[in-house]
């Protein structure tokens, strides 16, 4: 299983909260975290704030200047109130705490709420030179990773050896990272974890977008395969059908004003086999029941990658 998130002293967080927040914790709202700690608490002054203690890393400063961008041009991201400062041999930041919302959107505008949330976020995002670094991104979004072998290190467990050998998920990452070297067009700044689970609204209006450690540079088609495959309308722990794929790809031209090329439909759809086949292989990997991705789905997607390609 995945290591769970470290643990942090509560006197130590107390001690860090006066420093840079200017007032300690009375109370402590929620706990949870995957990679990073992440730990709602009330303060002394009652403000409400979300502090993430993490394992220190060069993009991070990158990652909260981008979510600092964003909110003051005014998209929902909770509003980061501290840089990155070292904790413990980690790194801590904390931000507002933006409660509350809907797991999902209403269903008759699911599709298009979503997309239309990631084309604003593309719209309003920093340039990728306005900002400092992003690389490396995250490894479920490192297709061209520097490394040798398919598959970048995993970012849940560097421990997990990624290379042995597993048969249609090994063909699908490959036939995705072969499509996805041909074309392409300048890096905007997007997020790579379109999952539901990280983002809650109000009916139809987004509410707020969660987990900004997943900012990368990379070309649009590309960030907009892996939202179209990895959010969901039905559950907020299910990812897309290929139908919801197909609409996801169609909303998001009609939200940015101008539809994918062939090129960049090709793309889309060969990022999100990569990002699914990637987390497929992890779970492979770790003896967990193949879930991301199914070997029928992987064709199928994959298929319509080629469809792209055929049409240029």
């Amino acid at each position: 299983m995945p290591p769970r998130a470290r643990a942090v002293d509560p006197g130590r967080l107390a001690q860090w909260c006066e420093e840079h927040l200017g007032s300690p914790p009375v109370e402590e709202l929620f706990r949870s975290g995957h990679l990073s700690a992440v730990i709602g608490l009330r303060l002394a002054d009652d403000r409400e704030v979300v502090v993430k203690v993490r394992p220190d890393s060069p993009r991070t400063a990158a990652c909260v200047e981008v979510q600092r961008r964003l909110f003051e041009a005014g998209y929902p991201c909770p509003r980061p109130l501290t840089g990155v400062t070292p904790f413990d041999g980690g790194t801590a930041t904390a931000e507002t705490c933006v409660p509350g919302g809907d797991v999902l959107p209403g269903p008759e505008h699911a599709v298009r709420a979503f997309a239309e949330a990631f084309a604003r976020l593309i719209r309003l995002a920093p340039r990728p030179a306005e900002v400092p670094a992003l690389d490396p991104p995250p490894s479920w979004a490192a297709w061209n990773h520097a490394g040798e072998g398919l598959w970048p290190p995993s970012e849940e467990d560097p421990d997990v050896d990624l290379h042995e050998s597993a048969g249609w998920i090994d063909d699908a990452g490959r036939r995705a990272r072969d499509l996805l070297r041909t074309g392409g067009s300048g890096a905007v700044i997007g997020h790579c974890d379109w999952l539901a689970a990280n983002l809650r609204w109000n009916g139809d209006a987004l509410l707020v977008v969660h987990d900004w450690d997943s900012v990368i540079a990379e070309d649009e088609a590309v960030l907009v395969g892996f939202a179209a495959a990895l959010y969901s309308t039905a559950r907020v722990d299910a990812l897309a059908t290929v139908e919801e794929t197909e609409l996801f790809l169609a909303a998001y031209g009609r939200a940015r004003g101008r539809g994918f090329n062939a090129g960049e439909l090709r793309r889309a759809w060969a990022a999100g086999v990569w990002t699914r086949a990637y987390d497929a292989k992890y779970q492979h990997a770790v003896g967990q029941r193949v879930t991301s991705l199914s070997e029928e789905e992987a064709r199928e997607r994959l298929r319509r990658a080629d469809a792209g390609t055929r049409t240029l």
